[in-house]
């Protein structure tokens, strides 16, 4: 065997043992997530809204006020962070949404949710001290919405659009808690 061959060989297997110390050590491919990665789409005629979003579990732990603070932004998720897109022009309760891709974030309360639509794409939810990466001065909209208190509990974070009364939500549920953001779409000829 030439000597060519041979250290392209031995450099295809250092960049094959890097990539597998990568995936296994880094983002650990190997095993499951405990907060797994989820995408919904709704699609409406020629509407098309998606969220990508971790969807963390309860485990028997105090959620809202505990795990997740009150008037606190919150990466609403886990890991990376939580995007919306939207294809269509929106208006939500009252304040123009252009189309496009938007990090989603929340503040949490007793009551009411904040829920904030940002322009900045951020690679992570959180950094380094758990601090979430979101920067106000990217917001594009913010809105307060009302808590539904549920009677069940629901086990996993959950990010839903619910269209059920031809009055299109993006709803949120995790433990005893719902929250609903109306969203209304805008013809094209009004945009």
């Amino acid at each position: 065997m030439n000597t060519f061959l041979k250290r392209t060989i031995v450099l295809l297997a250092l960049i094959a043992l890097g990539l597998f110390c990568y995936s296994y050590f880094v983002e650990n491919i190997f095993s499951s997530r405990l907060s797994p990665k989820d995408t919904v789409v709704f699609r409406l005629n020629d509407l098309k809204l998606e969220v990508f979003y971790n969807r963390p579990s309860k485990k028997e732990r105090d959620i809202f006020g505990g795990l997740v603070p009150y008037d606190k932004v919150w990466r609403t998720g886990a890991n990376e962070a939580t995007t919306f897109e939207t294809n269509k022009y929106l208006m939500i309760q009252g304040i123009y949404l252009p189309k496009g891709k938007y990090t989603l974030w929340t503040v949490p309360q007793d009551s009411t949710w904040n829920v904030i639509f940002n322009t900045k794409q951020y690679a992570w939810g959180v950094d380094e001290e758990m601090q979430p990466m979101w920067d106000p001065n990217y917001d594009i909209l913010e809105i307060d919405v009302p808590v539904e208190h549920l009677n069940d509990v629901v086990e996993q974070f959950t990010i839903a659009f619910d269209n059920s009364t031809d009055n299109l939500k993006l709803t949120m549920a995790w433990d005893k808690i719902k929250i609903a953001v109306p969203l209304n779409v805008m013809n094209d000829k009004n945009n």
